[in-house]
């Protein structure tokens, strides 16, 4: 296993646009002032995509903007655990949305169970599931009158293993699995695909603290020994905007790991 986490890295990763592949779709990206987010929002602007981005951070989608003055973003500040601010993202998309990616997210403190608090718990499970759950049902209800539409939720390695990261955590990212695959055998038979990708360590601006010195002394060697190199957000958004695109037209309830390899570890 040492041997696999300092194996040398791949060949640098080359951004390959696809020109016209969002043509005439508009698509809502959450957690769109960042990180992975961001990095899902510029792609699809770029290959042609009318962008709903959403994110807490004004700051955050104002700089979005400026950075990419050429692009078609429409910004929204809100916070997607509450419903008057889903209501305010899907009413600035025109109320017709194909595309949906659900990337907003936070960390908890890598606390074991008996540790948790009730504070954490809700936070991370206000954003990750909740909120999830409620962007997912105000846009989804949307695409089964349309006929048609595409949903990519955002899991992470902590939704298909148990030591990537504290209970909290890890459990949310379980109950985004469980969406994912429940809500792609719902809405099949009515041309609407919905699949999760999970990815590994990801360079984002995502705060991730050990508060847990339990946490930290069970969790901490595991993930020195076998985590791959941490990938750019414009990897995992490849990934993410493929699963979203008309390339995959069968590719529905799959949950597909874009982390360096860790999963097969």
């Amino acid at each position: 296993m040492s041997d696999i986490a300092t194996a040398p890295q791949g060949p640098e990763f080359v951004e390959k646009i696809v020109p016209g592949r969002f043509e005439g779709k508009t698509a809502i990206v959450t957690g769109a002032g960042s990180g992975i987010g961001k990095a899902v929002a510029i792609r699809i602007a770029r290959e042609g995509g009318r962008v709903v981005a959403a994110d807490w951070s004004a700051d955050r989608l104002e700089e979005l903007k400026s950075e990419h003055p050429d692009l078609a973003f429409v910004t929204v500040n809100g916070d997607i655990s509450q419903e008057a601010d889903v209501t305010r993202i899907v009413v600035a998309a025109g109320l017709v949305v194909d595309c949906l990616a659900n990337v907003a997210g936070i960390m908890d403190e890598f606390q074991p169970i008996h540790e948790v608090t009730d504070a954490i718990w809700e936070k991370v499970f206000a954003v990750n599931v909740t909120g999830m759950m409620r962007m997912s049902r105000a846009v989804i209800g949307l695409m089964v009158a349309a006929g048609k539409g595409t949903v990519v939720n955002v899991a992470s390695e902590a939704g298909i293993r148990g030591s990537a990261a504290g209970t909290a955590y890890t459990a949310s990212k379980h109950a985004v699995v469980g969406m994912t695959l429940s809500s792609s055998v719902m809405y099949a038979p009515l041309g609407i695909r919905v699949n999760a990708v999970a990815p590994g360590g990801t360079k984002t601006n995502i705060v991730a603290n050990f508060s847990s010195q339990m946490g930290a002394e069970r969790l901490g060697p595991l993930m020195q020994v076998v985590l791959p190199p941490a990938a750019e957000a414009a990897e995992l958004a490849a990934a993410i905007t493929f699963l979203l695109s008309d390339d995959s037209p069968n590719i529905t309830g799959v949950v597909l790991p874009s982390d360096g390899g860790w999963s097969a570890i």
